[in-house]
């Protein structure tokens, strides 16, 4: 996992907007994660109303994972290029990639 102290070179060697991309992927793996940890958290409770309070947690963190997402790909046009072609696409994902592999 990413870490802010996580740089493989050397901070001074590395532009704002890499130290930027680093900051964003690293929130990105600090919400996934947390969403993940809720989930298992609310399937092992008992106590329906914590169980309730621990999706509600859940959800806000897949609402800051999305947002991550949204400035990650506002700010890569490799990511804004990939979340275009396979994101809400009806069509199966593998089909998507084809799809922009033809391209």
């Amino acid at each position: 996992m990413a870490t802010s102290e996580g740089y493989h070179e050397p901070l001074e060697s590395l532009s704002e907007a890499t130290r930027n991309m680093h900051r964003a992927l690293t929130s990105l793996q600090e919400e996934l994660e947390a969403v993940d940890w809720y989930q298992q958290r609310a399937d092992a409770c008992t106590d329906p109303e914590l169980k309730e309070i621990l999706l509600h947690n859940m959800r806000e963190e897949i609402e800051h994972a999305a947002m991550v997402l949204e400035w990650l790909r506002r700010h890569s046009d490799a990511f804004d290029h990939n979340l275009s072609t396979y994101l809400f696409t009806k069509k199966s994902i593998l089909e998507a990639e084809e799809d922009d592999n033809s391209h």
